[in-house]
């Protein structure tokens, strides 16, 4: 199998682990009457990314292989997804919020940093592959939407979207991707080198670029409209469709009920 069709089963599989609950989430907090955390458990998404990454891509750096960290944080991220999708099976409508975000966010812990790793692995591969990275890995990255997509759908045909069987689905589908990503092209860890400090080493000096008044803004507003949209997309399809039914249902008065 070439490079760049291991590359694509990659992206499609790192996507649509994250497409599988993201935007049906929201509905399925409303039904078991959490609707007033909506926000935590996305803003929870934001906030680890906001660390994990660095420890998770500092590990990779000096000790481990990227494609087996990988593989190592999709399988804890799949196992506490699916303790999520138990919780909420088991517990239905009772379910409490302190114990199903403490899952879900140690899910996602593992899961956000997967994202760079899962580049790092792309670009080690094209380059190992005597491949341009900059011609070459646009049209791979784009099945990782792909993979959203599908799995979005997926969802949504199985009548997952309300239940907690996205959690399920999510699971299984990282714990495909665990699997597959230790047979990915090996990444050699950095022996020796130069040494970083701190703050390069935790990526920290990317933040200079707040600096600028373009960027702060661009990076901010990206962010809340991204998370928000996601959020609340599943929602207002749902109240949209209602309301079309509402309106188109006929006007019944006591003249036209009928009678015995």
């Amino acid at each position: 199998m070439s490079t760049k069709i291991r590359l694509i089963i990659m992206n499609f599989l790192q996507f649509a682990v994250w497409g599988a609950y993201l935007t049906s989430m929201g509905s399925y907090l409303v039904n078991i009457h959490l609707a007033s955390h909506i926000g935590m458990f996305y803003a929870m998404q934001g906030i680890v990314s906001l660390f994990m990454p660095a420890i998770l891509g500092i590990i990779a750096d000096r000790w481990i292989p990227a494609q087996k960290l990988l593989s190592f944080s999709h399988l804890i991220a799949a196992v506490f997804m699916g303790l999520t999708g138990y919780y909420g099976m088991t517990h239905g409508t009772e379910a409490e919020f302190g114990i199903l975000f403490t899952f879900y966010s140690l899910s996602v812990a593992f899961y956000m940093p997967t994202l760079a790793l899962s580049n790092s692995v792309a670009y080690t591969a094209l380059d190992k592959a005597k491949l341009d990275t900059i011609k070459n890995f646009p049209p791979i990255r784009i099945f990782g939407t792909i993979g959203f997509i599908c799995s979005m759908w997926l969802t949504d045909l199985l009548g997952l979207q309300n239940t907690y069987g996205q959690f399920f689905s999510c699971a299984l589908i990282g714990l495909i991707y665990a699997g597959y990503a230790l047979t990915l092209p090996h990444c050699p860890t950095n022996q020796g080198g130069q040494s970083k400090s701190l703050v390069e080493a935790l990526g920290l000096r990317a933040f200079t670029l707040f600096k600028q008044k373009k960027m702060a803004i661009f990076s901010s507003s990206q962010c809340c409209s991204v998370y928000h949209y996601k959020s609340q997309m599943d929602l207002q399809i749902h109240l949209s469709a209602v309301s079309e039914v509402c309106q188109n249902m006929p006007k019944l008065s006591v003249y036209s009920m009928p009678t015995s």
